[in-house]
């Protein structure tokens, strides 16, 4: 088994609503237990154009799947929301990010594990903080170096 996280996120359609049954989906996923998840926290988008604020949290769950099996339960998890792929960094129903995978480090064409930009996003480190304080990077980094280097993003917890 590995424990993994994953990073949550929503800004359309009752952003909470989203998340609290995206997190009863994981539940369902094969060879996978949903261990934990964080308080949801409030976020200024990232992306283009005018989007509401997101809703965000980390889960941590442990999964006997490989990596990219993982990946295909979680995007059928979004699809099932309704998740469009159309605007990169654009408003979304649901989005489900593979942050962390043990203490693998992956680069395919379909996935990047650590999540390549998760040291740059405070809705992303702060809630991690909040389920493993003294996680270290699968590089050696601790958490709580990138959190102390991380920029604000208007974050607050709901």
């Amino acid at each position: 088994m590995n424990r993994c996280y994953i990073g949550l996120g929503s800004n359309l359609q009752d952003p909470a609503a989203q998340l609290r049954s995206a997190l009863e989906q994981m539940k369902a996923i094969p060879d996978t237990t949903l261990l934990d998840c964080s308080d949801l926290y409030s976020s200024a988008p990232i992306g283009p154009g005018q989007q509401p604020d997101y809703v965000n949290a980390v889960a941590s769950l442990d999964t006997g799947l490989a990596p990219e099996d993982l990946l295909d339960s979680l995007q059928a998890i979004e699809n099932r929301h309704g998740r469009e792929r159309t605007l990169r960094w654009g408003a979304r129903t649901l989005d489900l990010d593979i942050l962390l995978f043990g203490t693998r480090q992956l680069d395919t064409a379909r996935l990047q594990v650590p999540h390549p930009r998760m040291a740059e996003r405070n809705f992303v480190l702060e809630p991690l903080a909040q389920l493993a304080p003294d996680l270290t990077m699968p590089d050696g980094t601790p958490l709580q170096a990138l959190l102390a280097q991380c920029p604000p993003n208007r974050l607050h917890r709901l």
